[in-house]
């Protein structure tokens, strides 16, 4: 079987329209209650309608009526007028309401989804995007979309309504006039379709240097002690000043555009309404159009002209959204190339695990080989070392024996199953890895072990700490299984954090524990008190061990050498050292290394 791994999709080969009708089908609620929404802008448009109407009507049936000033057509034109506009403010509201509503819903289930799929996507696929950028695909991308359903999406129809009301009324009025308006106004469209298609370009660019801002900032709080650490502040500058000013320069490009749509707006509607002045007194002179009319008309001008200028802002959200749409359905559509079997899948029984490798080959993208036909077989309960030097594939075994990538040829076999047939909630379950970093979460350190079984109490979360011999540990801690950690566990040591990794381990209860060093980050004395915890953690499962420190590999059952990623050893310590192969010269370097630290 061949993994296959690409970079993370960017959606660019949908269309705009393609684009947001795929975005709807993702999250349907985005539709819930749509007619109904509808319905009222409808009714909020054709109460924008009833003042120039009104106005009309005043001036040339009330105020100019054939008798005399009809005061009674007045007051009442003038009630309906105003109650009409009350009505057009409430469909307004509710309107706005129901939209918030809708959208926020949809708004969640994308957000929703695209976190959840970047968690089924495998650590290459994560790996092959800066994580800022890639979390700007699932918050900034996601409030681009955000801003335009909630705002703009609707200004759409709504402008489009009005735009076809106006046009019908101010045909009814003047068809000469509504002519002259739609001249001067249709070359505008036209272009208007060339600068939609250079803004989407334009916007396509100011979202990938948000997400490259983002991951530049990131990176630079997140290793601000590494930067202080080495005085690399003015290099740390130069980079983050280069990512904003790169998002500055797009974000300026795009707005010109914006801003060269939108005064040609204006400057149509300003000329529309000096020709309609001009021309509209001829016409009245001619008595081909009356006072009340050329005045009402002058007012559906603006009714008209609005949109228009609405119109070239939507276009400006528009884009926006749709870039940040498309870079979100790139994360979707990127398939998991380590993909959960699901209700197909078979579920692992509990007891000891048995490993086998069949043939296994591994290599990155674009790269060497990292493992070669590696084959072997670790009985259940036992507990086995594997070392070898860096590079030699130590890790990525981890890696694959935990299923946090496949393998490029062979199989992993647990109890005789294909990892790749296992459901993720059972393997999971049954497999636990401590990695070497150790990662907390910025909470609570009862809260960071209960990861390891979330319904565990504190008392059975201290239970397991007493069980690991670390009771003094967490007596010593200044507020007990309530100490906050803060970011990253950044709130204590390494040591400490790996302490806190290995009871989450040690409570989740797995069959099948994987240790990437996990002592490799303690010091000495917490080193010894860990090793003899770790006898009963290991106690009755499968234990593998990645060892960067040869007294790991001592206390093993069976050791694993890796060298160029292949098994090149395998037996006892002892036997080992005898041996005086790979596994020999690694110990001696080891012994060296340490007697010199020591003295």
């Amino acid at each position: 079987m061949t993994t296959a791994i690409h970079q993370l999709g960017s959606g660019s080969e949908l269309s705009a329209l393609q684009t947001i009708k795929r975005g709807l089908s993702i999250s349907p609620e985005f539709r819930a209650g749509l007619g109904g929404t509808l319905a009222l802008a409808v009714a909020a448009t054709t109460g924008r309608m009833i003042v120039p109407i009104t106005v009309q009507q005043i001036i040339d049936n009330g105020l100019r009526a054939p008798g005399g000033p009809d005061l009674g057509l007045t007051r009442f034109a003038v009630a309906a007028a105003a109650v009409a506009v009350l009505v057009t403010a409430g469909c307004g509201y509710l309107m706005n309401v129901r939209l918030y509503r809708s959208t926020e819903a949809g708004l969640r289930t994308l957000r929703v989804r695209a976190f959840r799929h970047v968690h089924d996507l495998s650590v290459l696929h994560q790996a092959s995007e800066r994580r800022g950028a890639l979390v700007s695909r699932v918050t900034s991308d996601v409030d681009t979309i955000s801003t335009f359903m909630q705002s703009a999406g609707i200004l759409v129809l709504i402008s489009a309504g009005q735009l076809a009301l106006a046009t019908v009324i101010m045909a009814v009025y003047s068809w000469q006039l509504t002519l002259l308006i739609w001249a001067i106004f249709l070359p505008l469209f036209v272009a208007l379709r060339f600068v939609q298609r250079r803004l989407a370009v334009a916007y396509a660019t100011v979202r990938e240097r948000v997400g490259r801002m983002l991951a530049a900032i990131s990176e630079s709080v997140v290793g601000a002690t590494v930067v202080r650490a080495y005085a690399i502040e003015d290099r740390s500058q130069v980079r983050l000043d280069g990512a904003i000013g790169a998002h500055y320069r797009s974000a300026v490009r795009a707005q010109r555009l914006v801003a060269l749509s939108f005064s040609s707006g204006e400057l149509a509607g300003g000329l529309a309404t000096a020709l309609v002045v001009v021309v509209g007194v001829r016409l009245g002179v001619d008595q081909q159009i009356s006072a009340g009319e050329l005045i009402a008309f002058l007012f559906l001008i603006a009714l008209f002209v609005t949109p228009v200028a609405v119109g070239t802002e939507v276009l400006n959200e528009a884009q926006n959204a749709v870039a940040g749409w498309r870079r979100v359905i790139g994360v979707l559509d990127t398939e998991a190339d380590v993909a959960d079997p699901g209700e197909d899948g078979v579920v692992l029984p509990r007891g000891p695990i048995e490993v086998r490798f069949d043939r296994v080959d591994y290599h990155y993208p674009g790269g060497p080989p990292v493992l070669r036909d590696v084959s072997l077989r670790i009985p259940p309960g036992a507990r086995v070392a594997v070392v070898g030097e860096t590079g030699s594939g130590k890790t990525t075994f981890a890696k694959l024996l935990t299923r946090l990538m496949d393998p490029v040829a062979g199989e992993v076999l647990v109890d005789e199953v294909d990892l790749r047939r296992i459901r993720f909630g059972s393997l999971r379950d049954r497999i636990v890895m401590v990695p070497q970093d150790g990662y907390l979460f910025d909470t609570s350190v009862a809260d960071n072990i209960r990861y390891g079984r979330p319904g565990a109490t504190d008392a059975e979360v201290e239970l397991a700490l007493t069980e690991l011999g670390l009771s003094d540990w967490l007596a010593g801690l200044s507020a007990g299984l309530d100490t906050p950690v803060g970011q990253r566990g950044e709130g204590l040591s390494a040591g400490e954090r790996q302490l806190v990794a290995l009871a989450r381990a040690y409570l989740a209860d797995p069959d099948l524990l994987v240790l990437d060093e996990a002592t490799s980050a303690v010091d000495p004395v917490t080193e010894v008190r860990l090793s003899k915890a770790l006898e009963g953690i290991t106690r009755g499962r499968t234990a593998i061990s990645i060892a960067h420190r040869m007294s790991t590999a001592q206390a093993a059952d069976d050791v694993i050498v890796f060298d160029a990623g292949r098994v090149v050893e395998r037996g006892h310590h002892t036997d080992l050292v005898g041996a005086g192969g790979t596994y020999a010269r690694l110990y001696a370097s080891w012994s060296r290394n340490t007697s010199s630290g020591r003295s």
